[in-house]
């Protein structure tokens, strides 16, 4: 050691990284910049894609007896309106039926209906059918009465439709349902989904059918029903960019892996909680409120971040020495929590709005919702593995990189999050 050294200033003063070390901090960062172009790309969408127009279809099929098969049918009636009239080529049942819905006619949309029960009855019966386990298809004849009233705060059409099936074979037994309505080759609504309740076959349930998995069988297994909705949820966050902005927000702004994992325990125990009340029905706010509050939270999350990049600098991702508390947050990590919490009731109404369950209790449908809600957390669970390692890697090795990094990824959240929230306030 030089003499006149001080011991204090060399241990101060920080060890130059090694080459292997900086070229780990180099590719790590190429790689996070490559995960914001990404982000970019996904947030050029608008905020139809985020969740995209969608319909959801209602169904509850019972019978009393092998050969009988009773379906009644919820259709959103505008979406019904103009693809039975383009389907089957009935303009007379588009004026009529548009002219009362533009006004709010309720016994108006009826008579519309009703009056066209032909052409409502074909479309009805070539996408949505009924047959034995042996495929051998039931015939449907449709109910001559139509009612409408107000659902997912749009008016829906409720059409019934009695089917007779031929006798079960010792071999072959059940049914299997089939939906294809309002398929995204009609380019009105894109994924559309049925939600049937079932009292069929001495067996009952619910289950979720869409372009991917149309069909299902009522001797289908416990196992196979629950995989159904594990799939919907994961499938809805994966395209769901709004959500992924929002945990994106989350794991650049916590500064350890103990924010991470509360945070991220905050959102899944509040929108586990508003899911269920929501798709249960005990709470309904308007989807209107919902949607651009959702946006809102994205560019606030974002917002702090920055907030206290902009204030602390280099010193942003450092605790304040002196503040820690329980669970060794300190201050503005306990309102950070909060603020998550707070959010996560909202999105938690936002995922129950968008599997478009509304139905009474039952016990097999919270185990349905609540599968449905795993299948959410396993995506998060992936998103928060594949993003904040490599993140804690170049903080470590390039902090002034990361800084640089995490501020760009948040300034375009942040971005896209005002964006989305001025357009759903001008849509609503």
């Amino acid at each position: 050691m030089p003499s006149g050294t001080p011991v204090a200033l060399l241990r101060a003063r920080p060890a130059r990284p090694s080459r292997p070390s900086a070229l780990i901090a180099r590719v790590v960062a190429a790689l996070l910049l490559l995960g914001v172009l990404v982000v970019g790309v996904l947030a050029g969408a608008s905020p139809a894609s985020a969740h995209g127009f969608s319909s959801v279809v209602y169904a509850k099929v019972t019978s009393t007896e092998p050969t009988v098969v009773h379906a009644e049918l919820g259709l959103e009636y505008d979406l019904m309106l103009v693809s039975v009239a383009t389907s089957e080529h009935d303009d007379a049942f588009h004026t009529q039926g548009q002219a009362a819905w533009d006004d709010g006619d309720f016994p108006g949309m009826v008579s519309a209906a009703e009056a066209h029960t032909d052409a409502l009855g074909k479309y009805v019966f070539d996408r949505f059918s009924v047959s034995g386990a042996g495929g051998q298809a039931c015939t449907g004849v449709l109910g001559d009465s139509v009612t409408v009233d107000l659902q997912d705060e749009v008016p829906y059409a409720h059409v019934t439709a009695d089917f007779t099936c031929p006798e079960p074979s010792e071999t072959q037994t059940g049914h299997v349902v089939t939906s294809t309505l309002f398929p995204d080759s009609e380019t009105f609504v894109r994924d559309t989904k049925t939600i049937v309740t079932y009292d069929v076959d001495a067996k009952q349930g619910s289950a979720t059918l869409d372009a991917s998995q149309p069909s299902f069988s009522t001797e289908q297994s416990a196992g196979q029903r629950f995989w159904e909705f594990f799939r919907l949820g994961a499938e809805h966050l994966l395209t769901g960019i709004d959500h992924i902005l929002f945990l994106v927000a989350l794991i650049a702004g916590s500064r350890r892996l103990r924010e991470v994992v509360y945070t991220a325990s905050a959102f899944t125990i509040a929108h586990s909680i508003t899911f269920i009340l929501a798709a249960l029905g005990v709470v309904s706010p308007p989807a209107i409120v919902v949607e651009p509050l959702i946006a809102l939270s994205i560019a606030a999350v974002a917002g702090w971040y920055l907030w206290r990049l902009w204030r602390r600098r280099s010193r942003a991702d450092e605790l304040v020495v002196g503040e820690h508390g329980h669970f060794s947050l300190d201050r503005a990590g306990w309102t950070r929590l909060a603020v998550v919490f707070a959010f996560g009731l909202i999105h938690g109404l936002g995922f129950a709005g968008a599997l478009g369950i509304h139905e009474a209790f039952s016990w097999q449908l919270l185990v349905s919702l609540l599968v449905f809600n795993v299948g959410i957390e396993a995506v998060q669970l992936a998103i928060i593995v594949i993003v904040f390692p490599p993140l804690s890697l170049l903080r470590r090795k390039a902090h002034r990189v990361s800084l640089w990094v995490t501020g760009v990824v948040t300034a375009g959240v942040f971005v896209m999050g005002m964006i989305w929230f001025v357009e759903r306030l001008a849509a609503g």
